[in-house]
Formats: C-alpha cells, structure tokens, sequence
C-alpha cells in the first residue's frame, strides 16, 4: 500500500553536535581493516528520494557512515533488500540497558563499516556465522534501532522519559492483526544491496545479545534494480499490485524538509533526550495479488489514481507530475476516494500530514488456501506520529483499495538518536535522563 501523504545533554555531548552536520562519518569500534577505514562518501548535495528504485550495487565495499546525529537507514537512498526485526528485551535496571545500549552499538559499527572478526580457539564456537565469507563487507548495510511503548511501560524508571507520541499500534477497521507479528520492546531495521548480508547481521545479533533480548518477529523484503532511463531520471520502484510506490515522497535531500516532517526537535515538545531521533511505523500488508490481477486495468488505476504504467497521476503524463484537484472539484478525473487522493489532497493543511515512506516487498510463500503470501513491508517516518501515519491511514479507512490487501502485523517505534562519535553510543541520551531524573539519585 502506498501513502501519498529531561534533562540536557552533557556539555561534551552538546559541543559534539555543535560541530556536526545531518550526518557523520567516522572510525568505529571493532577491527576494521584499513580499506574500509579510508574516506566515508561525500554527502549528497542532488535532490533525491529514499524510495527511487536501486540502480544496482557499487560492490560490497559501498559503505553508509554510522556516527552521525541521526541514525542512518532513514533517509539515505533505500538500497535493494530490507529486513525490519522485533525483539523483546530482558532488562531489570538502567545499568542493564546502558550494557544492551553499548553492545548493540559496538556490534551495528562494525557490521557496518566492515572488518574482519577475530580467530578464536577452533575448540570454541567461531566468532563470526561466516555466511558471507572471513571478511565482512560493509555491502550498503545499515541497522536501525528503535523502541517500543512496551519497553517503556514494563519498567517505573523508564515510564517518566517515553516519548509523548509514543503507544501501542491499535488496530484499524481493515486490520486483521496477527499477535505474533506485532509490537516488540525495539526495532531493528536492517538495509542492503543483498539479501545475506541483513541475514547475517540479524545472526550476529543473535548470537552476541541473545542474554538482553530475543527475537519476536521478522520480516524481510525487496524492490527491484532499475536501471535509470536514458535520460538520467529514475523512477520509484513497483509494488507487488505492479503500481510505482514511492510517488511525491518528500525529497529526503531536502534538510530543511527533513528537520520539518522526519526529524525530532525542540518545536515538537517531546523529551530532550528524544531531539534528533524520529516516529518509525512499520505494517506488514498482505497484497491479494490473484484477486488484483483479475481485476479491470482502469479499475486498477481509478483505485489508486495514477496511471499503472508511467505512474502518473491520472491528470498527467509523468509520475514526478503533481495532480491539480481544484480542476476536478468533483471527482470526474481523479476519483474523490482514490488511494492517492484520500492520503494527500494536495491542500496546504495536508503539508503536516506528510511522511517519510521506505516499503519493501515481501513474499512468504503460500497460504493453506492456495494463495500466494505476498504484500507490503511498509516503514514510514515522521516527526509527529499522530499527525503523519495515523492521521494519513485513519483518511484511508474505507477507501476501494482495502478489498485488495489486509495488514496483519506492525507495529509503532522510536527512532533512537544517532551515536555521534566513537566515545557516544547509541541510546546514550536516554541512559543519562534516567540517572538524572530525581527518582533515580541516590
């Protein structure tokens, strides 16, 4: 499913990110090899969007920087593999979050900068799964972590700091929730140009942290590499009804736009420790993809509002075209209840409504019925929850669309700020509001 749609840090912390931009590179922890410690990419200056289709790998050596004031995998292009996971956490005091805090950023460093892991006694288990060979390849990966209103309801020190925004995904009219496959205490979103390297980092994870947490649901997905047109241009990638997903995302190299609709700041009131860090939405939508491919092309298009083809709207000739409703008042063109026009009716009020959207296919196989398992791994961002998924999705209840898929499993998530040096970690904000937070002094 598409959308159109308390205390302060500490002085060294605050002059850190005084120096910093949107983003950091940087050394990291662990034994990085020194082809993989050279210069980090330059920062994007072109206008681009997080859901253009892959235009294939640079190699396994393309690399995201990881220190950063904000976490990586959110607004850096979406390369071709995703994987969001859901754990619950088994911790009892804030010294046994600032453990879970530190390994996870130890481990997220290294898996993503690369390095070699270290050769251990051949009578003990191997450091490393190996599944993708004695070298690990940065190979595009980043990892997103994220916390759920179930983490900080189960613990009184940590109740007084949950972001305001912050609950449990509640279940829609068309929802048809699978227990197991929602909500979670944190959220990892793994991203990279290959399927095995998600898979690998989500072992080592289990692996090393399997005393602090476990596994409660994954979810992988894919889009396809596209090649761009010969005119340079490059289109959102397709979902599994074969409609462009992705059309008037906000342009994720826009910062101004970033600070205004992804990004957590002093305007939006939430807890200091939270500034920087962001709402994550995640749905696992079932696609009922035998009963859309038997359905009329036009009808298709009506549903959604844009022409199945170019991905256009259904006013236009291009997809980068934005449709003009104030010349069809009444629906003539663009159904009033169309996927598109229901999400975002391009009036100025609707601005605030807009998010952040990097979505996923995935295909599970096949149901007891005989049906195929195939749908949406839907991610969103945004700085206001309420005003961005859940306003945009409470628009769509009831629209034509919904007899075509059914979400089944998701849940809402708060986007950590990023660890912005070698001596930060991610999380770090949050650990030292708690043991500043009167309840907690001794």
């Amino acid at each position: 499913m598409t959308k159109e749609t308390d205390k302060q840090p500490s002085a060294n912390r605050r002059n850190v990110l005084k120096g910093l931009g949107l983003a950091l590179g940087g050394s990291v922890a662990g034994n990085v090899t020194g082809a993989f410690a050279k210069s980090q990419p330059a920062p994007q200056t072109v206008e681009h969007h997080v859901t253009d289709a892959p235009v294939g790998s640079n190699g396994f050596h393309q690399r995201q920087p990881f220190y950063g004031i904000h976490q990586s995998g959110i607004t850096n292009a979406r390369p071709a593999h995703g994987l969001v996971a859901s754990f619950d956490v088994l911790v009892k005091t804030p010294d046994d979050l600032e453990r879970l805090f530190r390994t996870l950023t130890q481990r997220i460093a290294f898996l993503t900068q690369g390095g070699t892991p270290p050769e251990l006694d051949p009578k003990l288990p191997p450091a490393d799964s190996g599944i993708i060979g004695p070298e690990i390849r940065p190979d595009n990966l980043t990892m997103t972590v994220g916390l759920g209103d179930s983490l900080f309801e189960h613990h009184p020190w940590l109740q007084p700091h949950k972001p305001k925004l912050l609950q449990r995904m509640t279940k829609f009219p068309n929802d048809a929730l699978v227990n197991d496959l929602c909500h979670g205490d944190l959220s990892l979103q793994f991203c990279a140009n290959t399927p095995d390297t998600n898979i690998h980092a989500l072992r080592d994870i289990l692996k090393t942290m399997s005393d602090m947490m476990f596994l409660r649901w994954k979810q992988e997905g894919n889009v396809p590499v596209i090649p761009p047109s010969p005119n340079g241009e490059v289109e959102s990638a397709r979902n599994f009804l074969g409609f462009r997903d992705g059309s008037a995302n906000p342009d994720a190299g826009d910062k101004s736009l970033m600070n205004q609709l992804v990004w957590v700041g002093e305007a939006h009131q939430e807890p200091q420790w939270a500034m920087n860090g962001s709402y994550q939405a995640v749905r696992i939508i079932r696609n009922f993809v035998e009963r859309w491919d038997r359905t009329p092309l036009q009808e298709q298009e009506m549903i959604f509002g844009r022409k199945k083809h170019s991905g256009a709207p259904l006013d236009g000739t291009k997809e980068s075209q934005v449709p003009d409703y104030t010349k069809d008042p009444e629906g003539k063109v663009t159904p009033m209840d169309a996927h598109i026009r229901l999400a975002n009716d391009r009036s100025h009020a609707a601005q605030k409504n807009l998010l952040l959207r990097r979505p996923f296919n995935y295909s599970n196989g096949v149901t007891k019925s005989g049906q195929l398992d195939q749908g949406l791994l839907f991610i969103c961002y945004q700085a206001d929850l309420e005003q961005g998924f859940i306003t945009v999705q409470s628009r769509l209840d009831g629209e034509p669309l919904e007899e075509y898929i059914k979400p089944v499993g998701g849940g809402y998530f708060y986007i950590l700020p990023g660890a912005v040096s070698e001596k930060d970690y991610l999380g770090s904000t949050l650990v030292e509001a708690i043991r500043n937070h009167p309840d907690n002094k001794v």
